[in-house]
């Protein structure tokens, strides 16, 4: 694990690049995007072991790409690389995080197979996720559903901490320390 003050140096450096651009990052395989709204829910971090039965659920494999939306601190993508080598996105509205993000997955050595993009997750470009995990709230998701459903290519597995897609039922759910945790796959078009 890298030291305190290394990782207070690249935060402080994180977070001035949320404020005067990309430039810091140059050649970097993270994406800049500024964003003009406050977040859609509080920060709340899946626990361990709750992204570990996501992406169980998910079969996430080397060939995947994850997503996961309202990214907060980076686990989900950052455990996604280092457990099964799979290729993740995270997508985060506050600065804060994404920097943090940014941190952990340097810390963890998966900067090559992880990117961390401060925008709205309703307006981002997920057509390239085979996975897509969630921890918002029914109304988003219920929001949220017909992006995934237009942008996902069929067989796209989404997967979502506690929260339900409106009348979108589960193709499976399970639980593990009082959490639900909810898998749907994205059918032909």
């Amino acid at each position: 694990m890298r030291s305190m003050l290394q990782r207070r140096r690249f935060l402080r450096a994180a977070l001035a690049t949320a404020v005067t651009g990309p430039e810091l990052f140059a050649g970097s395989p993270w994406v800049y995007a500024q964003s003009w709204r406050s977040p859609d829910v509080i920060y709340l971090p899946t626990p361990n072991p709750v992204v570990d039965l996501m992406l169980e659920m998910a079969a996430v494999t080397s060939r995947d790409v994850v997503y996961d939306l309202g990214c907060g601190d980076g686990r989900i993508p950052v455990t996604a690389a280092q457990r099964y080598g799979a290729h993740g996105v995270g997508i985060d509205i506050n600065p804060a995080r994404i920097a943090e993000a940014r941190w952990n997955a340097h810390d963890a050595r998966v900067e090559d197979k992880v990117k961390f993009i401060e925008g709205d997750l309703f307006e981002a470009d997920i057509s390239e996720a085979t996975v897509v995990t969630l921890y918002l709230l029914n109304a988003l998701n219920a929001r949220l559903r017909p992006k995934l459903l237009k942008e996902l290519k069929p067989g796209a597995r989404v997967v979502s901490h506690a929260f339900h897609m409106g009348d979108w039922a589960p193709e499976k759910t399970d639980g593990i320390h009082g959490s639900e945790v909810f898998l749907w796959r994205v059918p032909g078009h």
